[in-house]
């Protein structure tokens, strides 16, 4: 073979290469925008009493995507939100759980919802946010001024807030490879974007993507039927990991004295 030759075929050939892998990340890219989904009207309404009224009283509201707004499952207690707030009124406390997440959120998005919440006078906020982040390619930095804004307005009310981070999009079976793992490396670095924002503006992170991603990959039953939202089996797994901290925040408000005085019982305690 000509020496002079050998560069520019290498080059032909790893553009070629290159071209034929653009092409099968657009016909993937382009099935799974066409694929059906779980419709976001059927979720549940992400509200409710929890405990006895006896309880020690905790105020629990959900910010965020599809996930903080249950997707994927069809009672309020099979929900992250609702999950928490089953465990908690399990060790005695009575919560009062309210949701403000809406399907297809961006971290930009979260302004509207922040107002919401703040309506409620919560003790406790947690955000599900960053899959619609990754997947769309919004930019690193206007995440983290949008969430760190959302992060410290809460706090600034006095209101403890966890924020999920990106969960891990290499378990979505409704992507094919290669380009679910393209968004898993996405999904990592907008979920490193998040932690950053969120400890700099004082709240606390939770790297779901780390703590839970290897189960959810490794158990298609985490899965709800679209493949991409979680089952009630999923949002437990992310319960489990929430409940600690938002015990501990509980436990703090409870001893510092600074829940909501005018909260009423608001009648009798239901389950989901």
């Amino acid at each position: 073979m000509n020496a002079h030759r050998t560069p520019r075929l290498l080059a032909l050939g790893t553009l070629g290469t290159v071209t034929t892998a653009l092409a099968v990340l657009g016909v993937e890219a382009v099935a799974a925008a066409r694929r059906e989904y779980v419709d976001p009207e059927s979720a549940p309404s992400v509200a409710g009493q929890f405990g006895d009224t006896a309880g020690r009283e905790v105020r629990l509201v959900l910010l965020g995507d599809s996930t903080g707004a249950g997707v994927g499952v069809q009672a309020v207690g099979e929900t992250v939100g609702g999950q928490l707030a089953q465990r908690l009124a399990r060790r005695g406390w009575r919560v009062h759980l309210a949701g403000v997440a809406i399907s297809g959120s961006r971290c930009r998005d979260l302004g509207p919802q922040v107002s919401r919440a703040l309506l409620g006078r919560p003790d406790i906020a947690i955000i599900c946010i960053g899959s619609n982040d990754a997947l769309r390619g919004a930019r690193l930095p206007a995440i983290r001024r949008s969430l760190g804004t959302a992060v410290e307005r809460l706090t600034a009310a006095g209101v403890h807030t966890i924020v999920a981070t990106c969960p891990d999009l290499g378990a979505a079976r409704s992507f094919a490879q290669p380009l679910r793992a393209i968004a898993s490396r996405r999904g990592r670095r907008v979920a490193a974007a998040e932690a950053a924002a969120t400890t700099a503006a004082g709240g606390e992170s939770i790297d779901l993507g780390r703590l839970t991603g290897p189960i959810f990959r490794a158990d298609p039953g985490t899965l709800s039927p679209d493949e991409f939202h979680p089952s009630a089996d999923g949002y437990r797994l992310w319960a489990e990991v929430l409940q600690p901290r938002v015990e501990a925040a509980a436990r703090r408000r409870s001893r510092s004295g600074s829940r909501d005085p005018g909260a009423s019982d608001g009648g009798r305690p239901r389950r989901g």
